[in-house]
């Protein structure tokens, strides 16, 4: 049988994936008071808002946002585990359930895409998400001092390596690093899915995801997205692209860019428009999917799905606005070259 990243990219030839929405939005819809996070853990800090451990306390409502997802045309669901780090988890005093955390939440999403396929025989795919932690490699917290670093690599990669292997072991397909706001965290992040992978000897393909701070087309460490393909290219990712940032609409220059560069699939997942003045996501389904079909219409995409603010009702719009539509091509490699048919220098007796 082919492995997953074979078989996404045979699928990937003959028509534009799609992949799936927000989890915080959904979660949020639930109405869950502390009890609802903390469940039977004897956990000693408030845990409201602590959205990946409903993984383990709450897993219905998890799977049901899975399921979700996929009956409304998903071919990819992300799993639960935005945040599943020690350096995340130490926000609530969860760093002991990282591994349960991660395998539960892979084993989530498998379970919902396995029921899936057992309807209908259409593949599905999981992506173990894995998002950037409140730590920065390349930039100092102390203004007054700007050599200074809260962690350094080797601390960092330990911290992404522990979550990659638990997400392995549950189950994914890919690794999915997302929401990238510092490249050199990302690189760290791709050395320690690579290591995890060969750990296990299994092919387990990196999908990579930045993500923008201004409109001008950085990431907070200063990388346009052309620096940013070139800095992570080296780990030879199954997709490349952008996600969160801004709307469809803001994305789509910076996305043009990207997808005349990169020789991968694109895989990019805005949100619902910019929020409003309440923290709150007003750009309905069909909008978001209307401002999506002009990246179709450009072929600069090969994976499209939505991310803060998207809902169900959004990924079902944009399944429908990209059937029929033609992928896009990977861009060609750059041919190598080196200077021909001059003799070399040499200096005069």
């Amino acid at each position: 049988m082919s492995n997953p990243g074979e078989q996404l990219r045979k699928l990937a030839a003959d028509r534009i994936l799609v992949f799936d929405g927000g989890y915080g939005t959904a979660i949020q819809n639930h109405g869950l008071g502390e009890r609802d996070y903390r469940g039977n853990l004897e956990l000693t800090d408030d845990q409201k808002g602590n959205n990946d451990l409903l993984s383990l306390t709450r897993p219905d409502i998890i799977e049901g946002i899975h399921t979700a997802y996929l009956e409304a045309g998903a071919d990819i669901v992300e799993t639960n585990t935005f945040s599943s780090t020690e350096i995340s988890m130490a926000d609530y005093g969860c760093q002991h359930l990282v591994k349960d955390l991660n395998i539960e939440s892979a084993r989530l999403a498998r379970t919902a895409c396995d029921k899936a396929e057992a309807k209908d025989g259409k593949k599905r795919f999981v992506a173990g998400s894995i998002g950037p932690t409140n730590k920065t490699l390349s930039l100092s917290p102390d203004v007054n001092d700007p050599g200074f670093r809260e962690i350094d690599f080797d601390y960092l990669k330990s911290v992404y390596r522990e979550q990659c292997d638990a997400l392995i072991e549950g189950g994914v397909d890919f690794l999915l690093i997302e929401t990238i706001f510092d490249t050199l965290n990302a690189k760290c992040a791709g050395m320690a899915a690579q290591e995890a992978a060969d750990a296990c000897d299994r092919d387990v393909p990196l999908m990579i995801s930045m993500t923008l701070t201004d409109l001008s087309g950085r990431n907070l460490s200063g990388h346009t997205v052309e620096a940013f393909w070139h800095a992570v290219r080296h780990l030879k990712p199954i997709t490349i692209g952008l996600n969160c940032s801004f709307g469809a609409d803001q994305l789509r220059p910076h996305l043009s860019m990207l997808a005349k560069q990169a020789d991968t699939l694109i895989m990019a997942y805005p949100n619902a428009g910019l929020p409003n003045d309440l923290g709150e996501y007003d750009e309905m389904p069909e909008e978001t999917a209307e401002l999506i079909g002009e990246w179709l219409d450009d072929s600069l995409v090969n994976i499209v799905g939505g991310c803060c603010g998207t809902t169900p009702e959004h990924i079902a719009a944009i399944a429908a606005a990209v059937e029929g539509k033609e992928p896009r091509i990977s861009a060609v490699p750059p041919v190598q070259t080196r200077l021909s048919g001059l003799e070399p220098f040499t200096m005069a007796a």
